[in-house]
């Protein structure tokens, strides 16, 4: 059975005559009826009555009829339909860990200089909320640190960004070009909401224990980048965070890397494996392009590195396993 000839025999119930209805439809009088022949071959029904100066459908006719009508129109409704999500604008619904931190701006900017049809909308979430909701469909890509991703999430490590702590101008570490680790442990240390940097909190409390103390923890945590820079300002804490860390540029606040060792958040591009937007790898091929002209995945060499065969540790990019 074919379209064309549901559409045929429709006009045809709405004529009930073949030449009008072979005239509504730009084809001749026999082909109509070699169509309504077939139709009615393969139905096995008549669905039509005919003599030389009557046509009438038949009850058959009439209930096939109605079915035929709600068939054409669910076509058409197809079709309209992505007729109109062609002419749409594409949408990409990206994951942000924090305004904060300024690597998915970058690739979206990146994104958009290129392909500036695309219409993005940016949800902010920590890491595990993005994880469900890139599981369930209502994200398209997000960005964090991979180390404990769902089977059903692909990553892609898209920079290495040195870890470092975040001060007062007039703190004794604004003065250094990098702080040792081990100068962490006298200071009081700002942690992340656990809900939204779970891995960078462990990354700090790890690195902490490497060197060879508990660090003292501030008692409160804070949900947004700008509230941490608060904190700091009123030197009540240190803040452990990455170099991507906007408000690190905040009047009144210096930013100093990690040595000894120097230490790198791996940030990575996440996406549902069967995820069909065809928009993720037009962020993956942005991201990349960006990552090789800003230098992402070199680990930059700390300002305090110690010289080989000198007995102290490298410095290392912990890397997140993904490819």
């Amino acid at each position: 059975m074919e379209l064309r000839q549901l559409r045929y025999f429709v006009t045809l119930a709405e004529e009930l005559h073949f030449g009008r209805a072979a005239a509504r439809e730009h084809i001749v009088q026999s082909a109509l009826s070699q169509q309504i022949q077939r139709l009615e071959r393969e139905l096995g029904v008549r669905l039509l009555d005919r003599s030389t100066h009557h046509v009438a459908l038949t009850s058959a006719g009439g209930a096939f009829l109605v079915e035929a009508r709600q068939i054409l129109d669910h076509v058409s409704r197809a079709g309209q339909a992505a007729r109109n999500a062609a002419a749409s604008t594409p949408t990409l619904r990206v994951g942000i860990i924090d305004a904060g931190y300024d690597t998915m701006p970058q690739i979206l900017r990146e994104l958009q200089d290129s392909h500036r049809g695309i219409t993005i909308h940016q949800v902010e979430a920590g890491t595990p909320e993005q994880y469900r909701q890139l599981a369930d469909g209502r994200l398209d890509i997000a960005i964090g640190h991979a180390s404990q991703t769902p089977a059903e999430v692909t990553a892609k490590l898209i920079r290495l960004d040195p870890l470092g702590v975040l001060v007062p101008d007039d703190h004794r570490f604004a003065e250094l070009d990098g702080v040792p680790v081990a100068a962490l442990a006298d200071e009081l240390l700002l942690l992340g909401e656990e809900s939204q940097t779970p891995e960078l909190n462990q990354l700090v409390l790890t690195l902490c224990r490497s060197a060879g103390f508990t660090p003292a923890l501030y008692e409160g945590t804070v949900e947004s980048s700008r509230a941490a820079a608060d904190l700091v300002l009123q030197q009540r804490c240190v803040y452990c965070v990455p170099s991507s860390f906007r408000s690190s540029n905040r009047p009144g606040t210096t930013w100093r890397p990690l040595t000894d060792p120097a230490t790198h958040y791996p940030w990575s591009l996440l996406w549902h494996q069967d995820n069909p937007s065809a928009h993720i790898a037009t962020v993956i091929d942005s991201a990349r392009h960006l990552a090789e002209r800003l230098d992402w995945l070199e680990p930059a060499a700390p300002a305090t590195e110690p010289t080989p065969g000198d007995g102290a540790p490298s410095a290392v990019g912990p890397s997140d396993g993904s490819a």
